[in-house]
């Protein structure tokens, strides 16, 4: 039985981009961490803050997102699952809440890197998986909730259990929590997956 094309939105820092490496990568070189710290964005971002370094933690976030966010990458199972829910007919939306510039240091577009990086790597056969009238970047996390309204999304897929939880999340949008380190076992708003081969399981269900 064929699937009935439904709306999907996706957030986009965390749930599509994974910063593990790249937030690793700027450290070591920024010689703020040992080199043999554990390749993820958590580590380094706890790393920092057991130093008292929370400022240089808030810069480095601003760097990353801005001037190398091209080095950041998609979690696995990115493309193949976007390029079956476009082959199944679904329309794919990235709502995400993202501040135009960093809170500290260089005043980088965040909202450009993010848009050249979609257009350069949620590609397949040199076509763009999500057309640039779908990539909606929100300032506030209320304004990404009633995007998300506006556009009528039927599924929902985050890595902040606060934003599926919010009061205002859309009644009619079934959520889904991106967990890939089970850090929430306790979210029960809806189907909580580890990868994004697990999320095409569910899609294929919708």
């Amino acid at each position: 039985m064929e699937c009935k094309p439904v709306k999907i939105g996706l957030d986009f820092d965390n749930t599509i981009v994974c910063y593990d490496g790249v937030f690793h990568k700027v450290a070591v070189e920024q010689g703020v961490i040992p080199a043999d710290t554990s390749v993820d964005k958590v580590s380094v971002r706890n790393a920092l803050r057991a130093k008292g370094q929370e400022g240089v933690w808030t810069e480095m976030q601003g760097y990353v997102y801005g001037a190398r966010m091209d080095d950041a990458t998609f979690f696995p199972s990115v493309i193949d699952t976007l390029v079956a829910a476009r082959d199944e007919g679904h329309s794919l939306f990235i709502v995400s809440h993202k501040t135009r510039h960093p809170f500290m240091g260089p005043k980088y577009d965040l909202h450009e890197a993010a848009r050249n990086w979609i257009f350069s790597h949620l590609v397949f056969d040199g076509q763009p998986l999500v057309e640039g009238g779908s990539i909606n970047f929100r300032e506030k996390k209320s304004d990404k909730l009633d995007r998300s309204g506006h556009i009528g999304c039927d599924i929902f897929l985050d890595d902040l259990p606060e934003i599926l939880e919010a009061p205002n999340f859309p009644v009619k949008t079934k959520s889904v929590l991106f967990d890939p380190r089970g850090h929430h076992l306790s979210f029960v708003d809806g189907p909580r997956v580890s990868s994004w081969i697990e999320f095409r399981k569910i899609l294929s269900l919708v």
